[in-house]
């Protein structure tokens, strides 16, 4: 079975550029890929709330809600900041391209530094999390933790490269039954809270968890507003919508924006029921272990009928919807690289789509760093998510900036005024004040966050995505540098015909015996040039003797070709074939193009290519660093044969 054979078991056959639209998602689907992030991070949203606050003691644990009411408001804020981003930008994007439109091209590199490691952590956290929900349920499988990360991120990986519609139809199921199941334990929850219906009321369990520390004044306000900023890990994957717009069947737009409407209402009703619940039922969140989902799911459901069977499928599916909230990067971050690629800042081979539709190098690069970070943070989210929410918060940071500025520009339009920007098309809006000042708002806070993000986890692994982001912009810009150079070196302008260089009437042919395959290079030597010559090199007198002695054997065809043996009583015959192919080039032929043919045998398969000397390859590698150099391969398809003839022993020896 050769690779493409397995190629095509695994991923499918490939389709058609024609079939683009309709690998397009509804917005059913849509939802399921795009929003299963920022659904999945209620999960373990509140708990990290509660595990800033947990050090004030039961009291403390107390201020989770309000804590979760602020970041659920900035959620619905950012949520419509991005339906208008949505609207304005429908080509995708996101906050990379808002940067770009509105505040340049660095502002744009940094959101795109910024959201390009995000994504990865979202793979890595994602994986991770689902991995924790599975040993709450599963505490025997926690030694296999990693290899469990692993493996969900390689399924995730398969069915990404499959295609967007397919991924999408079976992830779509995980995703509305994990908010099926908890909307019904919230509900459970709340009416045995309030006692309706005849249910056993809840029992909270005692507030006696003594504080830790005793705050009050700033110390206090500090402390709530690093819960506060840790609980915007609920915002995570908002923006994914708005970048990949061109992911929804057509109207983009509006089909984008209304999942983009549903998802914000899904999010921040898990969120905000699952923090009211945790704090009425003065749950503890433990350092390992136990998650707050799970005891919340475990004490609501216990003594209610069927209370099994919810708490099971709460927990199945919560570690599906975390596995799968890794999907969200699968869709951005190689859509978010094609768009750099495509400005030429990232390499150009990253804008392309593979077999399926798919941008399948994003894919497998976001897979082979992500399934790293797993390895190196052993598959522990709560130590991944310091570097998690840090390239989140600067991303939203400009792109409420960026929209903030567009606003501006629309605010400068007359009625019925249209005007074309460097990216997209805007129009007067009578109501651009008020959603200018959400889009004040929404900067304003999503940079405090940023900073006390910054500030409070700096020592916890937030310097590494601080130092992280200028890095990849210096990346951004010595690769767009490169094709900037690689332009101006291949432009014709100012180009005049003197400037041409001249094809010199040489070709060089190195060849290690005599057989078909140096015969056939021989034979398009002669085609191509006036002057051939062909190159051996001798390692003894020995070697020498059989050279000469076959290439006497072909006289018709070694007519006119001068045959060059040099002497070498060294093993690496690279060396002085290339030193003479040097001294032609740059001796006898100065500022001329010079003509090399390299006679190379294909084996009968690939893996059969391994056996033999790498020779040729190792030539050309050699060779390309010479310039006004052109290299000419010509094949010879070895196929095995039954009876050797005489000559067999000396091409044996050419091609060990």
């Amino acid at each position: 079975m050769d690779r493409s054979t397995v190629k095509r078991f695994l991923i499918g056959p490939p389709f058609p550029t024609s079939h683009e639209l309709h690998e397009r998602l509804d917005k059913v689907r849509g939802l399921a890929v795009f929003a299963s992030d920022p659904i999945s991070s209620n999960a373990y949203a509140t708990e990290a709330i509660m595990g800033v606050l947990v050090v004030l003691g039961s009291a403390g644990l107390q201020l989770t809600m309000p804590v979760a009411v602020a970041v659920a408001a900035l959620v619905l804020t950012v949520v419509f900041t991005y339906i208008q981003t949505i609207l304005h930008y429908p080509q995708g994007g996101g906050a990379y391209m808002v940067a770009k439109d509105n505040l340049g091209r660095l502002p744009s590199l940094i959101a795109g530094g910024a959201l390009l490691p995000a994504y990865i952590l979202t793979v890595s956290v994602s994986a991770s999390a689902g991995v924790r929900a599975v040993t709450s349920a599963i505490p025997e499988v926690q030694p296999y933790r990693v290899w469990l990360a692993l493996l969900a991120i390689l399924l995730i990986t398969w069915m990404n490269l499959r295609g967007a519609k397919e991924s999408g139809t079976v992830f779509a199921v995980p995703t509305y039954a994990f908010v099926a199941f908890v909307w019904v334990v919230i509900a459970i929850g709340l009416v045995r809270y309030f006692g309706l219906f005849g249910l056993t009321p809840l029992e909270p369990l005692p507030a006696s968890l003594p504080a830790q520390e005793t705050l009050t004044g700033v110390a206090l306000i500090w402390l709530i507003l690093r819960a506060f900023a840790s609980g915007t890990t609920a915002l995570t994957g908002i923006e994914a919508i708005s970048d990949g717009v061109q992911a929804f069947k057509p109207p983009e737009s509006k089909n984008a924006a209304e999942t983009m409407v549903v998802m914000g209402f899904m999010a921040s009703s898990l969120f905000v029921g699952i923090s009211f619940l945790a704090t009425r039922l003065n749950l503890v969140p433990a350092e390992a272990g136990e998650t707050i989902l799970s005891q919340m799911t475990r004490q609501i459901t216990s003594g209610v009928p069927l209370g099994n069977f919810l708490y099971v499928a709460v927990q199945a599916f919560t570690a599906l919807i975390l596995f799968l909230a890794a999907n969200t990067a699968y869709q951005d971050f190689p859509r978010l690289s094609s768009f750099l690629a495509r400005d030429g800042f990232m390499p150009r081979w990253m804008q392309n789509r593979g077999d399926r539709l798919v941008f399948s190098s994003g894919i497998i690069v976001l897979t082979i760093i992500s399934a790293v970070l797993v390895v190196i943070f052993q598959a522990d989210e709560i130590r991944m998510l310091p570097l998690y929410a840090v390239g989140v918060m600067v991303s939203f940071t400009l792109s409420q900036a960026g929209m903030f500025v567009l606003m501006g520009k629309i605010g400068r339009l007359q009625p019925g005024e249209s005007v074309n920007t460097t990216v997209t098309q805007i129009h007067y809006e009578p109501n651009w004040r008020w959603k200018q000042a959400l889009n004040a708002l929404g900067a304003f806070v999503t940079g405090v966050v940023f900073i006390i993000l910054l500030a409070t986890r700096f020592l916890e692994g937030a310097w590494i995505i601080a130092v992280l982001i200028p890095v990849l912009v210096m990346f951004f810009y010595a690769i767009h540098r490169h094709y900037e150079s690689v332009a101006a070196a291949l432009s014709t302008r100012g180009l005049d015909e003197s400037d041409f260089v001249p094809v010199a009437p040489v070709a060089i042919v190195p060849i290690a015996d005599v057989h078909r395959g140096t015969i056939r290079a021989l034979k398009y030597a002669r085609r191509i040039a006036d002057d051939v010559r062909a190159v051996s090199i001798a390692t003894s007198p020995e070697v020498r003797e059989r050279l000469e002695r076959r290439w006497a054997r072909f006289p018709n065809l070694t007519a006119g070709i001068r045959y060059e043996i040099i002497d070498y009583d060294f093993r690496d015959i690279l060396d002085p074939l290339i030193d003479y192919i040097e001294h032609v080039n740059n001796v006898e032929f100065p500022g001329q193009l010079v003509t090399v043919v390299v006679p190379e045998f294909i084996a009968e398969s690939f893996w059969a290519g391994y056996l033999h000397n790498q020779t040729a390859n190792f030539l050309r590698r050699r060779l390309r660093n010479q310039e006004n150099l052109i290299i000419i391969d010509v094949p010879f398809h070895v196929e095995p044969i039954e009876h050797a003839d005489d000559e067999t022993p000396g091409v044996w020896r050419a091609l060990r």
